[in-house]
């Protein structure tokens, strides 16, 4: 017999594992550079470097997504979470201002992070509500004095505590 769990509930519960929060961003004719923020990051594999991420399939990008043959992986740092509110709203309102770094030939970069991948295409997988996207690091830099990053726990963003 399955028990039924309640989604508010596993929600709460699963606020309870502290997580970095990242914006993962790709380049397409119809939106141009867009991104979307993400706590379910994971690397997946060392040979092939591989990552992942999740996106639900009602998110307004998440067909972008899904064809994006490359896109980006923009670890926050601790003080972005205008950067990160403002790709976790559906209507994006109000950009933070010089967000962008230089683009890394299509795939938008953005600026001031602990540092990028970036990512091919590697598969998509079904997961439930959302789809899993599994990417190929082909580049990747972390900024050189790198801060401390931006964390999510409890329904809040956090700093560390040394």
């Amino acid at each position: 017999m399955t028990k039924t769990i309640d989604s508010h509930i596993f929600r709460q519960t699963m606020g309870c594992f502290a997580t970095g929060i990242a914006v993962v961003t790709a380049h397409n004719d119809k939106f141009g550079a867009f991104g979307l923020t993400v706590n379910s990051l994971t690397s997946v594999s060392l040979d092939p470097p591989l990552i992942l991420f999740c996106i639900d399939k009602n998110a307004s990008l998440h067909a972008a997504f899904r064809r994006a043959d490359r896109f980006a992986v923009n670890i926050l740092a601790a003080g972005q979470e205008d950067v990160s509110r403002h790709f976790a709203s559906r209507h994006h309102h109000g950009q933070p201002k010089k967000i962008w770094d230089k683009p890394q030939g299509e795939t938008p970069i953005l600026r001031g992070t602990l540092g990028w991948l970036l990512c091919r295409r590697h598969k998509l997988y079904a997961g439930g509500d959302h789809t899993i996207i599994v990417g190929e690091v082909v580049d990747l830099r972390k900024r050189p004095g790198a801060k401390e990053p931006l964390v999510y726990f409890h329904g809040r963003y956090r700093g560390l505590e040394s």
